[in-house]
């Protein structure tokens, strides 16, 4: 059969009505529980719904249709459900990055736990707002978690297909948290080396967003051995230039684009491969930067800090090299990606989603 490339296309607006259609089905199960529960549970469609790309359910979506699946065929429906879980595996991750990392917005609203510590003070609860906006959105983190493994089994797909699921599904769950853990004590620890930052990358960020997504859409079509490791190939490279692009748009994104403040990854000390970098670099040509990077990352970073901050990151090539280390990635993801038995409408739409994904401004 050939799938033409407007037949294999899944808009985002598609992956919502799947999530909005299971949000129906919790509100109804919640309302004996009281107000209370139905307006948190209120705040996490809204959260989910309010942003995001989707990119992950859409990868898992193109890795099914690029493995053979039919999107007009009597199960498209149960697999895009069940693609669709990957979006409350990701929200749970940002709800629980943000507490970690006492971010206070996220796609260009308050977080999570600022806005149920809010709630906290509007209705004039006892006990401090800012333990109870925290308890809350770990629970309702919790709950997304609890409810992504949720969709996938009520999704419609066979038994033999759920089953075969099991595997990369598990995986994608502990590789996420192992890489939170990473980078929680990367950043305890001030870890500087490249690799360490890299290991966070690849487990955080590289597995969930598009090597995993891709794999999941092979099982789901019964892909052949090759196609999971070009797909494993090609989401590793694609998953790791993602989060190097996304290191470089924390120092230096707008922040009427990203709906982050910018900055926001130095004052809180993260360490990631654009800080390792420059350190590395600076160590070698230029001490007196090293120091000053050591002595102002962590800190609340001033304007003219950060710009200055900006200008060593630039000026000893780090920005240079991690651009590099982007178009390396790309490039040799897309010809894996090329060279691969790839349905070609998927083939294309993987593509285009790696060049928009790795070159994006948010």
């Amino acid at each position: 059969m050939t799938i033409s490339h407007a037949e294999s296309a899944v808009a985002p607006t598609a992956v919502d009505a799947a999530l909005r259609g299971f949000f129906a089905e919790r509100r109804a199960e919640a309302e004996h529980l009281g107000q209370d529960l139905t307006d948190t549970i209120a705040e996490l469609e809204d959260y989910v719904l309010g942003g995001g790309k989707r990119i992950r359910p859409l990868v898992a979506w193109l890795g099914w249709i690029g493995a053979g699946g039919d999107p007009a065929g009597p199960v498209a429906p149960a697999v895009l459900r069940a693609c669709a879980g990957f979006e409350l595996l990701h929200v749970s991750g940002l709800i629980h990055d943000d507490i970690i990392d006492a971010s206070l917005t996220r796609r260009g609203r308050p977080a999570a736990h600022v806005t149920f510590a809010e709630r906290h003070r509007s209705r004039r609860y006892s006990g401090d707002p800012a333990a109870y906006g925290t308890g809350a959105a770990i629970l309702i983190g919790d709950v997304a978690l609890v409810w992504a493994d949720y969709m996938i089994r009520t999704s419609g797909l066979p038994a033999d297909v759920q089953a075969g699921l099991g595997q990369v599904w598990s995986a994608v769950r502990s590789e996420v948290l192992y890489g939170q853990l990473l980078d929680l004590n990367n950043q305890a620890s001030e870890a500087e080396d490249v690799e360490s930052a890299l290991r966070v990358n690849r487990y955080k960020t590289a597995s969930y967003t598009v090597q995993r997504p891709l794999q999941f859409g092979a099982v789901l079509a019964g892909a052949n051995a090759d196609l999971v490791a070009a797909y494993r190939a090609f989401g590793a490279d694609i998953g790791m230039a993602f989060q190097l692009r996304d290191d470089l748009l924390g120092v230096f994104g707008d922040p009427e684009v990203t709906g982050k403040p910018s900055g926001d990854d130095l004052r809180e000390g993260k360490r990631t491969v654009l800080l390792a970098t420059a350190l590395r670099r600076a160590d070698e040509h230029d001490p007196g930067a090293a120091a000053f990077l050591r002595e102002k990352v962590g800190t609340d970073l001033s304007q003219d800090e950060l710009a200055r901050v900006r200008g060593v990151l630039l000026d000893v090539g780090a920005v240079r090299d991690i651009e590099q280390q982007i178009e390396v990635l790309t490039d040799h993801a897309l010809a894996v990606l090329e060279a691969s038995g790839t349905a070609v409408a998927a083939k294309e739409q993987l593509a285009e989603l790696a060049i928009r994904a790795t070159q994006r401004a948010r």
